[in-house]
């Protein structure tokens, strides 16, 4: 597996599913601002109807559907119907996640921690999600909130070093420096 991020701002997502894990999936993505985020159930519960609004399309997507998004998220629908979409998604050039079962995914989410841009995401490449959140919420025990306002700070000098022509190794050491100045990290 390689991790990267993926700036949901400029991809379109499809969300394929009928419960609270689909509901669960679409706060995540509307919180995180994905911003073309379209929604497939059949029978959605009455919540992810509302939260959905009218971007719920009351029926499975069919090829059309699954190629015109970047990314498809497939929760809780049931072993035959999950393994249908992922093989159109798989036809189309779509990457598609479907939720705890490993062999059908081309990406895993990632359990993560967060403070403002600073993210640590944690995974265990579909192997123990359970596993992967209990380390989650360690880290966030441990992550203190002012990690937010550390990096805007290093953010700033750093750009100001850039501004003064550091190049790539000075930028290196001076943000080591400035972290262990600050006692940041061990």
């Amino acid at each position: 597996m390689f991790p990267i991020n993926l700036d949901l701002t400029r991809l379109s997502v499809a969300l394929v599913g009928n419960g609270q894990p689909t509901l669960n999936r679409l706060q995540q993505l509307d919180g995180d601002g994905a911003k073309y985020v379209t929604v497939y159930s059949e029978g959605p519960i009455p919540e992810l109807a509302r939260q959905a609004g009218d971007r719920l399309h009351r029926y499975l997507p069919n090829s059309a559907d699954v190629n015109a998004a970047s990314i498809m998220f497939i929760v809780d629908l049931g072993e035959e119907k999950s393994a249908e979409l992922a093989a159109i998604a798989k036809a189309v050039g779509t990457i598609a996640n479907v939720e705890d079962v490993k062999e059908y995914c081309d990406f895993f989410s990632p359990a993560r921690v967060q403070r403002g841009d600073l993210m640590i995401t944690i995974s265990t490449n579909g192997h123990s999600p359970r596993l992967a959140g209990r380390i989650r919420r360690a880290i966030d025990k441990w992550l203190e909130p002012n990690w937010s306002d550390r990096l805007t700070a290093l953010s700033a000098e750093r750009e100001k070093w850039k501004a003064n022509g550091a190049n790539m190794q000075q930028l290196l050491e001076k943000t080591d420096e400035y972290i262990d100045r600050r006692g940041w990290l061990p």
